[in-house]
């Protein structure tokens, strides 16, 4: 698994890189402004329509299909597959249909403050847009696939030709048509499932006309999908609550939420999805053989991987808030208002990122379980505490309490979800956990006082730019020795492996 997870770890890394030059570019020609917060709220708008229904049938189609290669053999696993794609199909249909013929209400619905042109261009781009859900839920489908056959570096790769594309049309749109801006994010879409067909196909996945409604495994895949879909539209209520209060504070405000949470994605897509990619299916199918010690020792190993990872980021990231916006948007249209309210944004955002990140690795572990109502409920309390706190520290700190909010239910959910996981399954290791994250978050603090001392020596030598790369170096590696000899289990069991590695590879040659 840990090899396996450090492969994709590399591969989000350049994606990642992309994805953040994507951002680059469409804050250097558009800023935080009223076109960039028309096209972020129809970008988000298709992803809302699927989340409904996509997020819930993918997430129940990996354990499903593992029970179903297990009782019945591959053939009938791919039958149900070609089956639930073609469902997609229908279902998709339906929603742009509806989508088309109330998109300024669904506007409306997401950017109560849009008014004018910037409503007119927000129509006008989620009309074009809500066309890539077509091809966003197969693309979720044959992602599952290829993971459950062991398949996890193509799945890698799919952000690469996406992003490139969307960055072509960015800078196409900035001569004048912003059309194209709307239909690059549609073609880029089409691009991922362009990249996966070949391989899908090497793993023996033919596309086969099958709309059997009466399908058994069908109806269980709907009952298990209900809850989680009813916990992703409660979850994007609260997108829709975020947004439309941001719209309301100040202009561009959605666009600082975006940058802003595009950075915490960041972190989130570089360590928490590299592990949780490699942990489901194999949770999955430990869950079909019955094998419970296996499920908590990959659970375990999971949670520590995060815990090690993300909490010195976090620190990291509140104390360059600003720096590190700056370095990565402060160009072009983006001023300095727009650095301000995107720095809030990262400081109140990092708060949480922990939270983020636990709560993805647990979802997962009662997924595999087939216990899917168990998240939702935590999920609608913690979203519920989420509106109360967007709506109290709104008015007080404006931007920064949107995201504080977000952060503080996102704590609150991992908090519940803990306790329901091991009145489930047991103790997992949970005492073991807190010691090891207890001394990782004294490191990270540490860390975090000399990057800042590093930084504050650096400035008026080396530059704003060069001296916040040079004290997160420093931190860097004033983390991970601090970690080396604090002798944390986790960390001494990584070197070992590391250590076998190489002693595997000098014997080989």
């Amino acid at each position: 698994m840990k090899k396996t997870a450090l492969i994709i770890m590399v591969l989000t890394i350049a994606s990642k890189l992309i994805g953040f030059l994507r951002e680059l570019t469409l804050s250097y020609f558009y800023g935080a402004s009223d076109i960039s917060d028309a096209y972020l709220i129809a970008l988000t708008i298709p992803s809302v329509i699927f989340s409904f229904i996509g997020t819930g049938l993918v997430t129940s189609y990996i354990p499903l299909y593992s029970s179903i290669e297990q009782e019945k053999g591959i053939q009938s696993a791919v039958r149900f597959t070609n089956n639930l794609i073609n469902c997609i199909f229908l279902i998709c249909t339906v929603f742009i249909f509806l989508g088309l013929v109330f998109t300024e209400f669904l506007v409306k619905m997401f950017a109560l403050g849009f008014t004018g042109e910037t409503l007119k261009l927000a129509v006008l781009f989620t009309r074009i847009m809500l066309f890539g859900i077509f091809f966003t839920g197969v693309v979720h489908i044959f992602t599952g696939f290829l993971q459950i056959k062991n398949n996890y570096i193509i799945p890698a790769l799919v952000g690469f030709p996406f992003n490139l594309i969307i960055i072509f049309f960015i800078v196409i749109s900035s001569k004048g048509n912003l059309v194209t801006l709307a239909i690059g994010s549609v073609l880029a879409t089409f691009s991922q499932l362009l990249l996966l067909i070949p391989y899908i196909r090497r793993e023996g996945f033919r596309y086969n006309f099958i709309l059997d409604r009466s399908d058994e495994y069908l109806r269980k895949l709907v009952y298990l999908s209900l809850p989680i879909m009813i916990g992703v539209s409660i979850n994007q209520i609260n997108v829709l609550v975020d947004r439309t209060l941001a719209s309301q504070i100040v202009e561009g405000g959605i666009s600082a939420l975006n940058y802003a949470n595009r950075l915490n994605l960041f972190v989130q897509g570089l360590f928490v999805l590299s592990i949780a990619t490699v942990m489901y299916p194999m949770i999955s199918k430990k869950v079909a053989e019955k094998n419970i010690v296996g499920l908590k020792k990959v659970l375990s190993e999971s949670i520590s991987g995060i815990n090690l990872l993300v909490i010195p980021a976090t620190v990291g990231a509140m104390i360059f808030a600003e720096p590190i916006v700056r370095l990565l948007f402060g160009r072009g249209a983006f001023d300095e208002q727009a650095v301000s309210l995107t720095s809030i944004a990262l400081f109140f955002y990092s708060i949480g990122m922990v939270g983020y990140g636990l709560r993805e690795i647990l979802s997962r572990a009662f997924y595999s379980l087939q216990d899917t109502k168990t998240p939702m409920i935590n999920a609608t309390i913690a979203v519920v505490l989420n509106i109360i706190l967007n709506i109290i520290l709104s008015r007080f700190m404006g931007i920064g309490g949107l995201a504080l909010a977000t952060s503080i239910s996102a704590l609150f959910c991992t908090f519940l979800l803990f306790i329901s996981l091991r009145k489930k399954i047991g103790r997992f290791g949970l005492k073991d956990m807190s010691i090891s994250s207890v001394k990782i978050i004294i490191a990270s603090i540490i860390m975090g006082f000399v990057a800042k001392t590093a930084n504050g020596a650096l400035l008026n030598s080396i530059g704003e730019n060069l001296a916040l790369l040079g004290s997160i170096g420093i931190g860097a590696v004033f983390y991970f020795g601090l970690i080396y000899f604090m002798r944390i289990k986790e960390v001494e069991e990584i070197i070992f492996q590391i250590k076998k590695e190489i002693r595997r590879v000098i014997a080989e040659h």
